[in-house]
């Protein structure tokens, strides 16, 4: 038998792979006693790109009794003999192989859990895209555009409230209603009035929150209105004049079939009285694990926009005995921010269990910021350009609570985030050009204003998988909210 030193010779990357000149073979020095066939069997493939060869782990058993060192570079052999050589593995192998394993797996886990979190759920608007990528569309500035804004006029709009038109109201400078909201990656669409009515023919529309909330629905049927022919096919279902004090209203467009409908529910959760036997000081709760009791009332729409958070303060809620409630018990100490995390986990276990996402598009906004100073933020100065950088009170803690919760929720939902949007029309405020003029503010916007500019990011791009709405549906009027109080001028009603 061949010595293991002229064995080690005869082997060369020739003898396996002409096509790899670099190929390395690493021979052990058998130990005493050891036969060749066990040497061979500990041979290492260096290049794993010679795929030229591949060895059996039968080697030791099939071939031992007839190998010798010519039988390794015979070309009968390396034609039709694929044999594989390797190490018998070890436990800290399978150790280190298993880690890895386990590794990958976690690792491909987390991506998908990313993935699906943040590009399939809670996505901002769709459809917005650019030349690479999907559009954030609430990344931007504002522009000045005089060409095509204001989208309406107030004043020859039936439906808006005469406390948000600033002009009729005596604002003189016009500048602030002549600017436009640029992404920074897209361009948003002018915004059809004709073309998004053809779009909504026979759909619902829903707005569910605070006045806020009631701004943007004012400020769509404006919009909507520039669209159509003849004003007198839009009226209000019920005959009622728009107000702060009436809990639903409803428009109708009835050339198209279609009702743009608002809710005043400015806490999306319950209110009532309190527990027997509760503290004085407890003249109301807010039931936080159960929804408003006119919720459903808003689950057969189209797209459905909620709000909330303006109402989540000291001065609407303890000030005022109003205190928090789950399972029927008090939770006196319970902070503002776990009381609105717990009610906005109502209101995603709601959305998965009673709207049909298929059909209904649901949008939650995010805080709309305000621009009050002074030492007790009672001072509103309205500037006359928008600021050069974001500057208001934002209450940035909801905006994460938001995301957090509808990042968890387990169908569609879409979050309108614009408070960074208003961090910068410090000059859009009402401020002292409201009715009557003895009420200050600062935190609602002018119309035509900053509300338009969300409806063109909802509107002005196709929606689409909205399925035709049923003929029928309930109107209701109910009661005022329990947790209200419009004595402060900086109240948001």
């Amino acid at each position: 038998m061949e010595s293991w030193g002229r064995l080690a010779s005869r082997i060369t990357g020739s003898d396996f792979c002409s096509s790899h000149a670099s190929i390395r073979f690493t021979l052990w020095k058998p130990r005493e006693g050891e036969k060749w066939n066990r040497v061979l069997g500990r041979i290492r493939l260096v290049d794993p790109g010679c795929n030229c060869v591949t060895m059996s782990s039968s080697f030791s058993r099939s071939v031992s009794s007839r190998l010798t060192p010519r039988s390794v570079s015979s070309p009968r052999v390396s034609a039709h003999r694929k044999w594989w050589v390797a190490q018998r593995p070890s436990f800290s192998n399978l150790a280190v192989i298993f880690c890895l394993v386990s590794v990958i797996l976690v690792a491909g886990c987390m991506f998908y859990l990313y993935a699906f979190r943040y590009f399939g759920r809670g996505k901002l608007v769709s459809g917005f895209i650019d030349e690479s990528d999907v559009c954030n569309v609430f990344d931007g500035s504002w522009v000045p555009d005089d060409s095509y804004y204001p989208i309406y006029n107030s004043t020859e709009c039936p439906f808006a409230e005469r406390g948000f038109n600033c002009f009729a109201n005596g604002r003189q400078d016009m500048n602030y209603l002549k600017w436009r909201w640029k992404p920074r990656r897209c361009y948003i669409p002018e915004f059809d009035a004709r073309e998004v009515l053809e779009r909504l023919r026979g759909k619902r529309v829903v707005f569910v929150g605070d006045s806020m909330s009631r701004t943007q629905w004012e400020s769509l049927i404006c919009m909507l209105m520039t669209g159509v022919q003849d004003p007198n096919t839009v009226y209000e279902v019920n005959g009622n004049n728009i107000s702060k004090t009436i809990r639903f209203l409803g428009v109708k467009f009835q050339t198209f079939n279609l009702t743009v409908e608002f809710f005043r529910s400015v806490f999306l959760v319950q209110q009532g009285l309190p527990p027997n036997h509760g503290p004085r000081r407890v003249r109301m709760t807010l039931k936080l694990d159960k929804m408003d009791d006119i919720n459903h009332k808003w689950i057969d729409s189209d797209v459905l926009i909620f709000n909330s958070g303006h109402w989540w303060t000291p001065t609407k809620l303890f000030d005022m005995g109003c205190y928090f409630q789950t399972g029927g018990a008090l939770k006196l100490g319970m902070s503002i921010n776990s009381a609105f995390r717990v009610a906005l986990d109502t209101w995603a276990s709601w959305v998965e269990t009673m709207v049909n996402t298929n059909r209904t598009h649901v949008f939650f906004r995010t805080f709309e910021p305000s621009h009050w100073s002074g030492l007790n933020q009672t001072a509103c100065e309205v500037t006359e350009q928008p600021l050069s950088v974001a500057k208001a009170d934002d209450r940035s803690e909801f905006a994460d609570i938001i995301a957090t919760v509808v990042g968890n929720m387990t169908v569609p939902v879409t979050v309108l985030n614009v408070t960074l949007m208003g961090a910068f029309r410090s000059d859009a405020h009402i401020g002292t050009w409201s009715h009557p003029s003895s009420i200050l503010d600062c935190s609602h916007w002018c119309l035509p204003g900053v509300p338009d500019a969300w409806n063109e990011l909802v509107f002005s791009y196709p929606l689409t998988n909205i399925s035709e709405i049923s003929n029928s549906y309930d109107h209701v009027l109910d009661s005022f909210a329990l947790c209200i109080d419009g004595s402060s001028s900086s109240d948001i009603i």
